[in-house]
C-alpha cells in the first residue's frame, strides 16, 4: 500500500514539536485564571505577554496591538464588524472595499453587514486571481470606511498587491485590513513594510494549534469589539484567554521567523509543476499567478476531468479540489469562477500544498499515481 502523503498544508498543518513543547507547559503548571491576581494567576498572565511578544515580533508590531482570537474567522468578523459598528455614528451609509475571491469568513461577513446597512464593493481580479490596484482606486467613495484584501489566495496562492492597495485607500481616508492567514509562515509579514491596519492570523496555517488566531489593530485604530464582557485584551476582546493555545501560537510565530526561507519548498513545488508538464503537456493547466504565487502551492487543472474524482483515486493523497459534488452534480470553485476559468477546466482543478516535510519522493508518487489514472 502507498505510504500516506499530505499535500494539503493551505488547508492546515501538523503541529510543530516546539509547539506541543510548549504547550505542555501550561498543561502541567499554568492553569490558573491569568485575570486572578495571585501566585495561580500569575504565571498564565506572563505566559501570556510571552506570547503576545512573540506574534508582535514575528509580525513587526508592538504587543500591544495584539489581539489575541479563537482563529482567522472570528479576527476576520472583528476587523470587518468591528469597523462597520465603530463608524455608524459618523456615516449614514458606511461603504467596504473587497475583492471577489475573499475567503468565505470574509465575503459572508461583508455579506452580513451589508444586510444592516452597509456598502460594500467587490472588486474583480484578472485571469491569474490579482487584484488591479486601480480597480480599488475606481472603487473607493468618499464614504469608504474599510478596503479588505486578502495578503495571498488560499486556493491559487496569488499574492496580492497589497502595498499599493493601502497606498490608494489611506489617500481615500480609508483603513485596509489583509487577511494574512495564508502568508505567515510562507513569507514575510511585516505590518510596517505593509503599511496595513488590520491582519489576520491563523496558527493552524503555520504549525500551530486549531481553535487559536490573532488580529493585528494598528495603534489609533477605532473598533467595535464583536464579543462583550469583562475587559480581556484591553477592553477589546472579552472572554477568559485560552492559555493553553496562546501559548502555542506563540512559539508558533517564534518558529516562523525562523522558517522563512522558501527555497526549498519552492524548488519542490516548481519540480512538481514540470513533472506534470513533461507527464500532460497541455492537457494540465496551471491556476493561479505563475510568479506573485506562495511557494508553496500548486493549483493545477486537468482539462476534461473531475479534480474531486481523480483525487479520490490517488492512494494515500491527501490534497484539495477546485470543485464541489452535491447529489451527483459538480459545481466550480467560486475562486476560479472569478478567475474566469473555463467551467471544463475548473472542475478538474486539484490543489497540492506543500509543507517543510515534503519531499522528491512524494512529488514522484504522485505524479506516477496521476499518470496511471489519467491513462
Amino acid at each position: 500500500m502507498t505510504d500516506r502523503i499530505y499535500f494539503d498544508y493551505n488547508a492546515t498543518t501538523p503541529c510543530a514539536p516546539e509547539v506541543a513543547a510548549a504547550m505542555r507547559t501550561v498543561l502541567e503548571d499554568k492553569f490558573g485564571n491569568p485575570s486572578s491576581l495571585h501566585w495561580a494567576g500569575e504565571p498564565a498572565r506572563a505566559a501570556i505577554d510571552h506570547a503576545r511578544r512573540q506574534v508582535a515580533a514575528m509580525l513587526g508590531s508592538r504587543p500591544g496591538e495584539i489581539v489575541f482570537t479563537s482563529g482567522g474567522t472570528e479576527a476576520n468578523n472583528h476587523a470587518i464588524k468591528g469597523a462597520f459598528f465603530a463608524c455608524r455614528d459618523r456615516t449614514r451609509q458606511p461603504h467596504f472595499v473587497t475583492s471577489s475571491v475573499e475567503h468565505p469568513s470574509v465575503e459572508e461577513t461583508c455579506a452580513f453587514i451589508e444586510s444592516l446597512g452597509a456598502a460594500v464593493m467587490r472588486v474583480r481580479v484578472d485571469r491569474f486571481g490579482q487584484v488591479d490596484p486601480d480597480d480599488v482606486r475606481k472603487a473607493m467613495r468618499r464614504e469608504t470606511v474599510l478596503v479588505s484584501v486578502m495578503h495571498a489566495n488560499n486556493e491559487v496562492g496569488t499574492i496580492q498587491p497589497i502595498r499599493e492597495i493601502v497606498q490608494i485607500a489611506h489617500e481615500g481616508g480609508a483603513i485596509v485590513h489583509t487577511d494574512a492567514a495564508q502568508t505567515i509562515g510562507k513569507m514575510r509579514v511585516d505590518v510596517r513594510s505593509l503599511g496595513v491596519d488590520l491582519v489576520t492570523v491563523a496558527a493552524h496555517k503555520f504549525y500551530g494549534p486549531k481553535g487559536v488566531g490573532a488580529l493585528y489593530v494598528r495603534e489609533g485604530v477605532q473598533l467595535e469589539p464583536c464579543l462583550h464582557g469583562a475587559g480581556h485584551e484591553a477592553g477589546r476582546r472579552a472572554g477568559t484567554e485560552n492559555v493553553l493555545a496562546i501559548v502555542g501560537l506563540g512559539a508558533a510565530s517564534e518558529l516562523a521567523t525562523q522558517w522563512i526561507d522558501r527555497s526549498d519548498v519552492l524548488r519542490l513545488r516548481d519540480l512538481f509543476w514540470q513533472l506534470l508538464r513533461e507527464r500532460f503537456g497541455d492537457s494540465v493547466v496551471l491556476n493561479g499567478h505563475p510568479d506573485e504565487r506562495l511557494a508553496n502551492t500548486l493549483n493545477v487543472s486537468f482539462r476534461g476531468r473531475i479534480g474531486h474524482e481523480l483525487l479520490s483515486r490517488l492512494s494515500g493523497v491527501a490534497a484539495s479540489t477546485g470543485s464541489a459534488c452535491h447529489a451527483g452534480s459538480h459545481e466550480m470553485s467560486p475562486v476560479l469562477r472569478a478567475m474566469g476559468v473555463a467551467e471544463p477546466v475548473g472542475l478538474g482543478a486539484i490543489r497540492f500544498s506543500l509543507g517543510r516535510t515534503s519531499t522528491q519522493a512524494e512529488v514522484e508518487n504522485v505524479v506516477e499515481q496521476l499518470a496511471s489514472i489519467v491513462r
